[in-house]
């Protein structure tokens, strides 16, 4: 693997051969979380695996949901070589590749939406402003127990206790000040009224026990799409390419594979 700076902001993760496969980590997570399912994918695909503006090696984008998608479009478009890249966001991740794509179109020609969705539910909109709150008032620390429940099922979380230190560990890293904005950002947004403007394949993947983006929010994702895909993975929370990584890499295989025939 091999790293770059794109657009001198965004650091970069390169591996793999093929055409352009752009991912995208959770917001409770980092660009690590793809390390179990890169390697596969990079059989096919040239891997470009960002860390979003604010995160590891890249800056800060100040200005919203919107200034870090737009960052995000150029460092891709220079990684890319101009040339339209498939796309896969996880949570975070997936929203800012959702706003990627409809603020710039053609930059993606086919999208995996993993956990994510259009808008929160007002009791998910409340669960980001409390994050923030308590962020703000006693530090990432204070709400590392609420960001694990949200990434892995209780179950999970006490039958994996190594990768729920790295994970935790990972969280913390994690700058408060980006980690605040972001939820601001994900608790007032709203892309529902623009769902039909997308005009590329989607795959809208969700685990079934979610709880940070629960599965009906993927279902009216999918819904409000003109050509999307709904795949429940089961036995999984947030971040399925962690935890059931053969599988999510298979669902996503299938989908970008399915839709390079098509063209």
């Amino acid at each position: 693997m091999q790293s770059m700076v794109a657009d001198g902001q965004v650091a970069l993760a390169v591996s793999g051969e093929g055409p352009p496969l752009v991912l995208l980590h959770s917001l409770l997570a980092d660009a690590t979380s793809f390390d179990r399912v890169a390697p596969g994918l990079g059989r096919d695909f040239r891997i470009l695996i960002p860390d979003l503006p604010g995160f590891g090696g890249s800056a800060p984008a100040p200005g919203g949901l919107e200034a870090v998608a737009d960052r995000v479009a150029q460092a891709v478009r220079e990684a890319a070589d101009g040339q339209p890249a498939a796309g896969l966001g996880n949570g975070y991740g997936g929203f800012v590749l959702l706003l990627c794509a409809l603020r710039h179109p053609g930059l993606f020609d086919r999208l995996v939406l993993a956990d994510c969705g259009a808008c929160f539910p007002e009791p998910g909109r409340e669960a980001f402003r409390g994050m923030a709150r308590a962020a703000g008032e006693k530090g990432l620390a204070a709400i590392a127990d609420t960001a694990m429940r949200r990434l892995f099922a209780p179950a999970f979380q006490d039958a994996h206790p190594n990768l729920m230190a790295e994970r935790r560990a990972a969280f913390l890293r994690t700058d408060p000040a980006v980690f605040q904005a972001a939820c601001a950002a994900l608790a007032g947004l709203d892309l529902r009224g623009r769902l039909s403007e997308l005009r590329v394949p989607v795959l809208v993947l969700v685990g079934e026990h979610d709880e940070a983006t629960p599965p009906a929010m993927g279902r009216e994702l999918a819904a409000g799409l003109p050509e999307a895909t709904f795949v429940m993975v089961p036995d999984c929370a947030h971040v399925p390419q962690l935890q059931s990584p053969e599988a999510f890499e298979t669902e996503v295989r299938a989908f970008l594979q399915g839709q390079a025939a098509r063209r």
